[in-house]
Order: structure tokens, then sequence, then C-alpha cells
């Protein structure tokens, strides 16, 4: 599943080419995505895109009359291609643009959504619930640990509440909890303060190094101009079950959370 960073690099990637780029076509080929494609997406024909940004693995298309959310789910891939690129299988929609480039979503497992937010809603059902960006000076020391407080759900569970805070998916959160040095299985109440703010400054910089890297290479997804992302190359525990730890040599375990797979090495973390 593409994370936060994925996301980013995404944004980054499709953003010089289509901000400020009129829209002159709108394609749905299927309706059925995670939720209907509404009719009103195609209300942006004519109009130029304002500005891509991002709210957690939302991406946001602002236009003058509203903004076209569109989401990947599990396996969505969204590129900047030009017009007369052959139609694939799974391609679902297009925002095709006057300056002959098209911005295409192919999504495979059809778990991914694009949907639309006029100017006159407010954006309480997706977003408004959502924790702060992991970037964000809002996430900053002492959050984690007020937030934490008489939680007895394990700590890798907490830190992919999107409501605690968005963006930390699987994979980085086993990353930066084996660089804490923190079990998965702790409780998030009972990780004192010194080491959940250890945590948020390490959660940080891993999601920075990763979006700086590319982006980790899952085989569901590449990046904007289909270039796959580097980033895997430097994890350091997922994905890496039953080999030595690359700190004390441990063989390093894996159990089920959540039905998610928490790599971890039973030396370097401790509750």
């Amino acid at each position: 599943m593409p994370e936060l960073p994925e996301v980013e690099v995404c944004r980054l990637g499709i953003s010089p080419h289509i901000i400020n780029q009129q829209v002159s076509n709108v394609i749905i080929r299927n309706h059925r995505l995670r939720w209907p494609i509404p009719d009103e997406v195609s209300s942006v024909i004519g109009l130029p895109v304002l500005n891509v940004e991002r709210r957690a693995k939302y991406l946001l298309l602002r236009f003058s009359t509203g903004t076209v959310l569109m989401h990947l789910g599990m396996s969505g891939t969204v590129r900047v291609i030009e017009q007369d690129t052959v139609i694939a299988k799974h391609d679902h929609f297009d925002l095709v643009f006057a300056h002959g480039k098209t911005l295409r979503l192919n999504d495979p497992r059809r778990f991914g959504a694009v949907l639309w937010l006029a100017n006159d809603e407010d954006e309480l059902g997706l977003l408004s619930k959502l924790g702060p960006e992991p970037l964000s000076d809002e996430f900053a020391e002492g959050y984690l640990f007020e937030k934490a407080r008489n939680r007895k759900v394990p700590i890798k569970t907490f830190l992919m509440n999107n409501h605690v805070v968005v963006g930390v998916g699987n994979i980085y959160a086993n990353e930066a909890l084996f660089q804490a040095g923190i079990l998965p299985t702790s409780k998030a109440g009972d990780v004192d303060e010194k080491r959940m703010n250890s945590l948020t400054h390490i959660i940080k910089s891993v999601l920075s190094a990763a979006i700086a890297q590319g982006g980790t290479t899952l085989k569901d997804f590449t990046q904007a101009d289909g270039r796959p992302g580097y980033f895997a190359q430097s994890l350091m525990v997922y994905g890496r079950a039953g080999q030595a730890c690359m700190v004390c040599k441990t063989k390093l375990e894996e159990i089920r959370q959540s039905n998610r797979s928490s790599v971890f090495c039973p030396t370097c973390q401790y509750d």
C-alpha cells in the first residue's frame, strides 16, 4: 500500500505538470472505485488546477470551484502521461489537460477513490477528524506522550491510528520503533515521555528520509514519472524477518498485529 512518503513523492512529481494547466476533459471509465466517482468531478472541465496539496494519504487538486480528492488505496498509481498513451487495464480515471498531458489513475484493486468537495462544503466527512501531519510543527515533543496517557493499545497500533497522527503506516511504524528501541507490543501508555519524544523525532526523520529518497519500492507503486522509489534499500527491519539485525546480529522476529506484519529485534527493542 502506498504510504505517506509515496503519496508525497507523487504530489511532488505531478505538481509541476498540472498546476496552472486547464482541464479539457474528464474521462471516467469505471465509476465504481471504493466509492462511486461523483458526476461533479466533471465540473472542472475548462478550469485550471490552482494547487496540488496532500492531507494524510489524500491528494487534493484545488480548483476555483472546489477540490478533487484522490486516494491511491491499496494498489493505485497516478501518473502524468501523454494523451495518446495506450489505455491499460485498470486505467479508471483521466484528467485531460489542454497542454497535451493527462493525469491517469490506475487501480487494479479499486480500493482507491476520486471524490469531489465543493467550496461551500466543509471537510468534516473525511479530513477534519484526522490527527496532525507528522512533519508539521503540531506533531512536536509532548504530543504523543499526552495522547498515549492511560492507553493500553500496543504502541505500533497507536502510531497507525490516523486520529492520533496521519501517515505513519506499517512500513514506517516498524522502522521508527526499531530506531527508537521500542517493542511494537509495548503498551502506548507505558512508554515514558523521554522515549516518546525521541520516537517523535525519529518518525519525522524516517519519513523525511523516505520522501527524499523517492518513496519505498512496492510492487504496486511507481512514481509519477514511472521510476520506482529507492528507500526500500535502506529498510532495517520491515520485510527482513528471520534475517540478522543490522545492529546486533540477533535474528529479527515477526508477529501479526491488527492483520499487519510487525518485524522487530528482541535485543535492540524493549518495553
